[in-house]
């Protein structure tokens, strides 16, 4: 995905952070459940895994590059 200006990666980023956060809450409802899906937990876990590497690469396209 191509993104034109700091406010649309801005955007994209608080909206992967909620994804993520939301991902925390599924994870925890699942985690109690009483036979608990581990297989469901795991993916859940990779997903968030996932969103979290999107973050970063997208907060590392927000600072500026600096010729040492």
């Amino acid at each position: 995905m191509e993104y034109q200006d700091e406010q649309q990666i801005q955007a994209r980023i608080e909206a992967l952070t909620i994804e993520h956060r939301d991902l925390d809450d599924v994870i925890d409802r699942v985690s109690e459940e009483a036979p608990f899906d581990q297989l469901r937990v795991q993916r859940l876990k990779k997903r968030k895994l996932a969103l979290r590497d999107e973050i970063a690469r997208l907060e590392a396209l927000l600072i500026p590059d600096i010729i040492a």
